[in-house]
Parts: structure tokens; sequence; C-alpha cells
């Protein structure tokens, strides 16, 4: 736009200063002709005092061609217009600043929302894949919980008819040649290892969630930071002096240039 008002200005300029020249040598045409004799004045008028056609053909050629130049002017002006001129869509180009707070309630809201919004995509497929795996582990986790603590029970109890343990064994396999007592200390081990596991599986799920709101809210916070190669850091050595400026060490200076 500064480019247009520019050329603008001189392209007017200089009509200006041509008209002006026009103006300036009709005048002293016209003074240089006032300084002549009668008798070479005489000719060019006729009875009436009007110009002849000798000087009536000379005004139209400077009219013409101050026409001409004018019209110049302005098509001059209407092309550089043109070529300059941007189109209003692509005048003003909005930056996207995320909001930080609105990033963490987003987050909160459901895990993976609050990346999107900060339009870091590619998080999203770990997001999902965290949630899937650790959805799956606590499940499984579960079952073998479930049947752990159901055959423990039957084995810690005195009912004959309650031998659920049994399913881990062949069924070829005898309950007289069975230690009893090493499979109740088994299947508590097992019991307790599954609880842990499934337990760990849960407390990580929430540790995700709440991973999600803190990436959310420091993506959005960082989205200005200034990442340009200017930003450096130095190492050099350096001579340090002492308290009493008699002694003198050597050590590693550290600059950070930004």
């Amino acid at each position: 736009m500064k480019r247009l008002i520019i050329n603008s200005t001189h392209l007017i300029s200089r009509g200006i200063f041509l008209a002006l020249c026009l103006i300036v040598s009709f005048s002293l045409g016209i003074s240089a002709q006032e300084k002549l004799s009668a008798d070479s004045i005489a000719p060019s008028l006729d009875k009436n005092g009007i110009l002849t056609d000798s000087i009536k053909s000379v005004i139209p050629v400077v009219q013409d061609s101050i026409t001409a130049e004018v019209m110049n002017i302005a098509m001059a002006t209407d092309s550089v217009a043109k070529k300059d001129s941007i189109p209003s869509e692509f005048k003003e180009r909005k930056i996207f600043n995320p909001d930080p707070t609105k990033a963490v309630w987003m987050s909160a809201l459901c895990p993976g929302l609050g990346q999107i919004y900060n339009r870091r995509y590619w998080k999203i497929p770990i997001v999902v894949g965290g949630y899937v795996g650790l959805a799956y582990a606590t499940s499984w986790n579960g079952r073998m919980l479930k049947d752990y603590t159901r055959a423990y029970r039957d084995i810690m109890d005195s009912d004959p008819n309650t031998k659920s343990y049994m399913d881990f064994y062949p069924s070829t396999t005898k309950e007289e040649d069975i230690d009893t007592e090493w499979l109740k200390r088994s299947l508590k081990s097992k019991k307790d290892f599954y609880r842990r596991n499934r337990d760990l599986c849960i407390i990580s799920m929430v540790g995700l969630y709440f991973i999600c709101m803190v990436d959310a809210y420091v993506d959005a916070s960082l989205s200005k930071f200034d990442i340009s190669p200017n930003l450096s850091v130095q190492f050099a050595p350096t001579v340090v002096d002492s308290e009493d400026m008699r002694n003198k060490s050597m050590g590693v200076q550290c600059a950070f240039i930004f």
C-alpha cells in the first residue's frame, strides 16, 4: 500500500510539473510575440483581430499533447494500483495464539482435546494408544485376579464341592497328588501380583490424564517462545580472580546468547 501511494504521488507531481512547463513556455511565447513590430504581427490577424489559421492549428496540438500526457498518467496510476493491490483475504493473516487456560480445561474435559486445540495433532495417537493399552492391561489383570481370588478362596474353605483351583491343572491330575500348602502359597502370591498390576494400570491412567493437562498448558504457554538459531550456549575457558586479587585460577565460562 505504501508503494502504491508513493508511485501515485510521483506520477501526479510529474503531471503538474509538465503542465507548469507548458504554461510557462506558452507565456514566454506570447511575451516574445508582443515585442515584435506591428508589421510582423499584422499578417497573422484578420480584420476583426482573430488569430489566423496558422496560429489556430498550434492550439489543438498543444491541447492534444497535454491530454495525452494526462491520460498516460491516469493509465500508469491504474496499472500501479492493479499491480500493488492485494486481495482483502490476504491483507491480514491471523496468527494462532492458543490460550493456556482454555487448553487445560479442554484437556480436562477429554484427554487429547487440549492437544487438538493446540494443533499438535501428532500427539493424538500417543494419547489414544496409551489409554487403549492401559485399559486392556487393566482388564486382563482384573480377569486374572478374579480367577486366582476364587481359586484361593476355594482352597481355603472346607467345602469339598468348590474346587476351582483344579482348573489350573490338566484334567488328568488328581487332587491327592497336589501339595496343598504349596498351592495355597502360590495362589496367594499370584492373587497379590495381579491385584498390584491392576492397581498400577489404574494409577497410570490417572497419571496420563494429568500429563495430558500439563502438556496442553505448557505447549500453549510456549507457543510464542523464540526458538530461532540466535538462541545458543557457549562455553569458553576463563581466568577467575580470587578475593585478595593475588592468586588467579582457571575456570569455564558459560554464556547464554538470546
